[in-house]
């Protein structure tokens, strides 16, 4: 169970990116090259050359960097032409592409409760955010947040991957460079901040705590967590960030916000105590990596 608390953990400390970005007031592009940046900082410090032998490991990592990348690109987008509750609902098909992804990609079984979890927290975020209101009224936006998700399904398969010979640390500090080489291609210019100063300090305090420890703590829980399960927990994200929403801006839920809250952590801790029965019987059983 202690896993999936750190899983948990690393979900919330992601949802807390808006007492970073909110003050900092830059662009999505240019916050997500920022953090990419501040996040590689500790790269020399966790670079092994014996990690980089197991080839497996080694293309999940690589793959990790053009995903973060190209998730972050389709997402700001889909945030910048339409409805932020259309976007972030969209992008947070996630965890449903997960849970029927993982059995067939990664060997992990299938896990009913996180095939049914995964739209029962789809309805309580659409509650949360008030999907009533605006509808799904924008076409492109709902691509481009559905495209975001498809990425974000592969950031969790890859950490996965990369975690059976680099560290938590490792992982979030090495994919970081070609993700921001990745996005510079993607948005250009666009990306660059206009000045190097305090906005630059308060992207940098969020990717060293949303980012590198929110990413380490997801990864070491997500070693003992099947991928199904770590996408349902996943939901804590826009949960916590709703919540800082209602206490540091002011920013009112409502019943049925409350309502859609519920439902998110009510979901996730049931998907989470599922009881999982060995594969096989221990004698005859090979883990993979």
């Amino acid at each position: 169970m202690k896993s999936f608390f750190m899983v948990a953990a690393g979900a919330a400390l992601w949802g807390c990116w808006s007492l970073f970005l909110r003050p900092a007031g830059l662009s999505g592009p240019q916050s997500a090259l920022l953090s990419m940046l501040f996040m590689a900082l500790p790269a020399p410090f966790v670079l092994r050359r014996e990690a980089f032998r197991d080839r497996r490991a080694t293309i999940a990592l690589a793959l990790l960097a053009v995903c973060d990348a190209a998730n972050a690109a389709l997402f700001f987008a889909a945030i910048q032409r339409g409805p932020v509750a259309v976007a972030v609902l969209t992008h947070y098909l996630a965890p449903l592409f997960i849970a029927l992804a993982a059995p067939v990609l990664i060997g992990e079984r299938r896990s009913a409760r996180a095939l049914l979890g995964a739209p029962l927290t789809l309805a309580g975020l659409a509650l949360l955010l008030g999907v009533h209101q605006g509808g799904f009224a924008s076409p492109q936006t709902a691509l481009l947040g559905g495209g975001s998700a498809l990425f974000f399904m592969a950031n969790v398969l890859a950490i996965k991957e990369a975690g059976r010979a680099f560290s938590p640390l490792a992982i979030s500090a090495l994919h970081a460079p070609l993700s921001a080489v990745a996005l510079m291609l993607v948005f250009g210019q666009d990306a660059l901040p206009p000045a190097l100063d305090s906005r630059v300090l308060w992207v940098g305090g969020g990717a060293l705590l949303c980012g590198l420890v929110g990413n380490s703590v997801f990864t070491v829980g997500l070693r003992r967590v099947p991928a199904a399960a770590a996408a349902a927990l996943t939901y804590l994200e826009p949960l916590t960030a709703a919540l800082l929403g209602w206490i540091a801006f002011g920013e009112t839920l409502g019943a049925t916000g409350l309502l859609g809250g519920a439902i998110v952590l009510a979901t996730g801790v049931w998907v989470a105590s599922e009881s999982r029965a060995p594969k096989s019987p221990p004698a005859l059983t090979v883990e993979p990596g």
